[in-house]
């Protein structure tokens, strides 16, 4: 009898463990609402992944001379995060100060193209195109990788190789040295999508320029429209063709007040987007100085 018993007790004392424990792996595995995915439905979301992303850390030169580097939030409720922006341009920034890397440039696009969009549907005209061309790069980089791993070739001990859509100068090397870059007529390859987005990325830099300046000597401040079309004038504008500046032009009038684009950044007043708006220009020059440098380098500036 005894023996029985101390038998259901060990029995019940397992049971209990076994639900426990699956209680505790499904705690972790199962989607909970509330929380942002980790990787995937099914990916693994432990409580350090469940915690809201903190903000980089902006480095104290990117704010300008004796001033603080503003703390950026998340601004809840909108695609575009000035801080997440921040922290993909400064992983585009490679150690040796000399080249840019892909992938987080890639990234920087593409909250730069949440930022066009929550302007409204008629910057699509911009931000579609700007898609179209990011998805060349991706696109090409996947081939080039596929086509690496699928070729059988001797074994080389020379050391390891840099995958050619790794940074801008790689990709510039590696597409030299297979012919795809032409300089008398249009093709498809990877470092003439790049100067566009280069031009693109001049443009919204200049844009931003504009808001964080003050009013003029009448107190007035230009509308955004107004400083689009004048970005829009130095670096796009003489590259395209009679159609498409005119269309730009209607695009340029749809555009919100100044109020909505510092919402963006959750501010208010001007005062308070300058320090942010600041390390965001900051941090598109020195991307742009780059590669810029780099195009040049190469005489790579006017590819048809």
């Amino acid at each position: 009898m005894v023996f029985l018993r101390r038998t259901r007790l060990l029995r019940y004392l397992l049971l209990s463990a076994m639900l426990a424990l699956l209680l505790f792996i499904s705690s972790i595995w199962l989607p909970q609402g509330g929380v942002r995915e980790c990787g995937s439905a099914w990916q693994p979301c432990l409580s350090f992944d469940r915690q809201a992303p903190e903000p980089p850390l902006v480095p104290a030169e990117w704010a300008g001379p004796g001033k603080a580097p503003p703390i950026i939030q998340e601004c809840p409720g909108q695609s575009f995060q000035a801080w997440r922006l921040l922290l993909y341009l400064k992983s585009s920034l490679s150690d040796d100060d000399n080249d840019i890397l892909l992938e987080p440039y890639l990234q920087s696009w593409d909250q730069l193209i949440n930022f066009m969009e929550s302007l409204g549907t008629m910057v699509s005209l911009f931000s579609q195109k700007v898609k179209e061309k990011m998805v060349v790069i991706r696109e090409l980089s996947l081939k080039h990788s596929r086509e690496a791993h699928g070729k059988r070739s001797p074994p080389d001990f020379s050391g390891p190789k840099t995958p050619a859509y790794l940074s801008v100068r790689s990709m510039v090397g590696a597409e030299l040295k297979a012919g795809l870059v032409d300089f008398s007529r249009r093709t498809d390859s990877g470092c003439r999508t790049l100067l566009r987005l280069h031009r693109s990325l001049l443009w919204l830099k200049l844009m931003l320029e504009g808001l964080s300046e003050g009013p003029d000597a009448d107190g007035r401040f230009k509308t955004p429209g107004e400083l689009s079309r004048d970005a829009y004038r130095v670096a796009l504008a003489p590259h395209h063709p009679w159609v498409l500046r005119q269309a730009a032009e209607f695009v340029f009038l749809a555009l919100p007040d100044r109020k909505y684009f510092l919402q963006l950044v959750c501010v208010e007043r001007t005062e308070e987007a300058a320090p942010v708006l600041r390390v965001i220009i900051h941090a598109l020059t020195l991307v742009h100085t780059r590669t810029q440098r780099i195009l040049s380098e190469y005489d790579m500036l006017e590819l048809p």
